[in-house]
């Protein structure tokens, strides 16, 4: 298929929540915040940067921080920034934004417009933290910027204005951040466009490669070339990330009902799996500047992936399969095990453990990464109702797990693992220096006891080395030393001399 025509792709639920920015500003904050500025982590690969994190959960799980209702019903993930987190959600018709601090307290929502009412109604993208700056694109493709502090809006755009078309389950892409670019999926005349994340203007369209689909667009530097990869429904193409001109294409699940999954990027290999009976390819980038080719390494009915996703570690492949989960390796393809674990679902991954959550019933479970075979080291479940789409999201040694209407928070991280650092007990305040920048001159009316006159040059030592003059402290102590020898004002005087060395 032509490589000028360029692909477009919404994630159907999906993806539903799909994308903050890969190679761009990612936010790192401390806490609740740490690390996940928008859909998929800080860069969209589905990796948390948490350590010290529990390698198992008790039988009744690990402890609820908190438990938030009524955030609106929805698939979209959480996005964190400052210690606040971000999710949308869909009441009465409207699109919601709802930023929670991380005691869990509702610190505002905000109503940012009409939301998508078709079928599966409810929120979709993920909430993209740049800066002071929010960006969200809603089911029925109006983009926007909106203030981290408050969610006022600064500035809207419309995806029709780029010949977009709500597709059946609605657009649902997060939006990718790429340095000052605002990059989304419009389909259509233009599969993709960036904007600038400031003003929203236009500063490029990538042109036509079949309509949109419900995925993400993620940020890759191959071969010194910066690019915007996304899968549509034509296939998986990849345009260069400043001038949105087509680089490459490739024809993979043409025509498909619904094309979901955010694509995966790891050394020079892209690998994008889909549902409804579909399966995966993985393409091998070759090449530099603008001869770079995407060449079909392989093909897998081994992962079918509806929407739950993968992610990509030491030249393995971890995720959803049909009903349950498999491991595949990224050169070959080869599959190493297939498990039913949680059942069909979404995951992500933190401090060598894969996070998995079912798309029924709420059930959690936490394994090992490991090539060997899935080995659940714990399971809970939370409530909701319906399907259950969003991905789940580790950061700041918590876990987050959207349910419907619900989100829960919590503590995954190991105590054992916590250092608790312990100030040193502070060393007593040193006397004061004189007010004066010289101590005053010893009287000379009345001649001193050999007491009197060691115990008068120690304070002046100890003086001029409160006031930064080791060098006159020094004179004052060789004084004791040289005139009184073999006393014991001698003896600490010769002692503080090696000190002060």
């Amino acid at each position: 298929m032509g490589v000028k025509r360029l692909v477009c792709s919404v994630c159907l639920f999906a993806a539903l929540g799909a994308l903050v920015s890969v190679g761009a500003a990612a936010a790192a904050d401390k806490g609740a915040s740490a690390g996940w500025p928008a859909w998929r982590g800080p860069n969209r690969d589905g990796k948390s940067p948490d350590t010290g994190l529990l390698k198992s959960w008790p039988a009744d799980g690990p402890k609820r921080l908190w438990h938030v209702r009524d955030i609106g019903s929805g698939y979209s993930s959480v996005s964190t920034a400052g210690g606040i987190v971000y999710v949308t959600g869909h009441k009465r018709g409207r699109l919601i934004l709802t930023a929670i601090a991380d005691d869990g307290k509702v610190k505002w929502s905000k109503d940012i417009g009409r939301g998508f009412t078709g079928s599966h109604a409810g929120a979709r993208s993920t909430p993209t933290c740049d800066g002071s700056n929010l960006y969200i694109e809603s089911g029925i493709g109006v983009v926007g910027c909106y203030d981290r502090s408050t969610g006022r809006e600064k500035w809207t755009r419309k995806l029709s204005e780029f010949g977009g078309r709500v597709p059946t389950w609605g657009f649902s892409e997060s939006v990718l951040i790429v340095g000052d670019l605002a990059v989304v999926t419009p389909g259509g005349t233009n599969f993709m466009a960036a904007l600038d994340k400031k003003t929203g203007r236009t500063v490029w369209r990538s042109g036509r490669y079949g309509g949109v689909q419900y995925s993400s667009p993620i940020y890759v530097e191959h071969a010194g070339v910066p690019m915007v990869i996304n899968g549509g429904h034509q296939g998986l193409a990849g345009v260069h990330a400043k001038t949105g001109k087509a680089i490459w294409s490739q024809d993979f699940a043409g025509g498909n009902t619904a094309n979901c999954p955010t694509p995966a990027y790891a050394d020079g290999y892209v690998f994008w799996s889909v549902g409804y009976g579909k399966g995966g390819i993985c393409v091998k980038l070759t090449g530099s500047g603008s001869r770079i080719k995407a060449q079909t390494a392989w093909t897998t009915r081994d992962m079918v992936c509806h929407h739950g996703g993968y992610v990509i570690l030491d030249g393995h492949i971890y995720g959803n399969h049909s009903s349950g989960w498999t491991c595949l390796d990224l050169p070959t393809g080869r599959k190493k095990w297939y498990d039913r674990g949680v059942g069909k679902g979404s995951l992500c991954y933190a401090d060598g453990m894969l996070y998995l959550f079912s798309e029924r019933r709420g059930k959690a479970g936490l394994a090992a990464v490991s090539t060997k075979g899935l080995d659940l080291a714990g399971t809970f479940s939370v409530s909701g109702s319906g399907p259950s789409w969003a991905h789940p999201v580790v950061v700041g040694g918590r876990l987050y797990l959207r349910y419907d209407d619900n989100l829960y928070c919590y503590d995954v991280a190991d105590p054992a693992a916590r250092k608790v650092t312990v100030a040193p007990k502070p060393d007593p305040p040193p006397t004061p220096p004189p007010a004066r920048t010289d101590p005053p001159t010893p009287p000379k009316t009345t001649p001193p006891t050999a007491e009197r006159t060691c115990r008068m040059w120690w304070n002046m030592a100890r003086n001029y080395t409160a006031i930064g003059k080791p060098d006159k402290a020094k004179a004052y102590l060789k004084m004791i030393v040289a005139k009184h020898p073999g006393t014991d004002w001698a003896a600490r005087a010769a002692k503080r001399l090696a000190e002060l060395k």
